[in-house]
């Protein structure tokens, strides 16, 4: 059996009858340093950051982290938040190398996923699924490769507050968000950075927004993961109307750790799908 291995921002901490290592990212202040990992206290993180008005930021695991990860696998998948918004990928791969040099049989791969959430969570569960069904390592990479370029991302968010702060955005723009139940849909572009859509007013039309946008997109039915920052009223909603809409389709939901929680802030929803080749 394969290793597979992601940076926290998957949002996954264990994959029933994988074998699977999440890899702590930090989110920090000038005063607190939150640990991405399976002791932090995501709504604590949140209280504290939407109360907080200095700056904020994210960091990568560093290369000694990654090869605790490593150790003892001779076949491993690395799976890395888009190297567009973080050092997490440029750090996995000199552990690789350093890796690789101590291990000169060990196969391994690290994946630039050009994304960041559920779009990782479905890019881990294929690699376990052909894993799984005993595919060479090779053929794997290739497979994933081309898989990539099949999925996509959206998101709604209700506050722009700490992207601001990390200066992702604008702050003129984040001011304007969350005024008057305004949301942010947006999506991740071919070069993994945010790309906003457009500003709706409400839940429901910044929903028929992200439908929209998959219909463009020519989604027939694919998997679809979602992720919720604490509110997962909303993000059953999405599912029920997922299934509304396709009744087969293999869908699920479930709340976001601390990295992803830090950029969609409480309320945000995160939509990945499969799409046609």
């Amino acid at each position: 059996m394969a290793r597979i291995i992601a940076d926290s921002s998957a949002d996954t901490l264990k994959l029933e009858g994988v074998d699977f290592v999440s890899v702590a990212m930090n989110i920090s202040t000038n005063e607190r340093t939150f640990t991405d990992d399976a002791l932090l206290d995501v709504k604590e993180m949140l209280g504290y950051m939407e109360n907080y008005n200095g700056r904020s930021y994210t960091s990568c695991p560093g290369t000694q982290a990654w090869l605790d990860a490593f150790d003892g696998a001779e076949t491993i998948y690395v799976v890395c938040l888009t190297s567009s918004l973080s050092g997490t990928y440029n750090s996995a791969l000199t552990a690789a190398a350093i890796y690789n040099e101590e291990h000169p049989d060990a196969k391994m791969h690290v994946f630039d996923t050009l994304t960041t959430g559920p779009e990782m969570r479905l890019i881990i569960e294929k690699i376990a699924e052909l894993d799984r069904q005993g595919m060479a390592f090779e053929d794997v990479v290739d497979f994933i490769e081309k898989y990539m370029k099949s999925t996509g991302v959206y998101f709604s968010f209700k506050s722009l507050h700490n992207l601001s702060q990390n200066g992702r955005v604008k702050k003129v723009a984040a001011a304007a968000v969350g005024v008057l139940g305004l949301r942010i849909v947006g999506t991740g572009s071919e070069e993994g950075k945010l790309e906003m859509l457009a500003k709706r007013k409400g839940d429901n039309h910044a929903a028929a927004e992200i439908f929209h946008q998959l219909e463009e997109r020519n989604y027939a039915g694919g998997k679809i993961r979602i992720c919720h920052s604490d509110n997962e009223i909303l993000a059953k909603k999405y599912e029920h109307l997922f299934k509304k809409r396709w009744p087969d389709v293999d869908v699920k939901y479930y709340p976001a750790r601390g990295l992803v929680s830090y950029y969609a802030e409480r309320g945000g929803i995160i939509v990945a799908a499969e799409f046609p080749d």
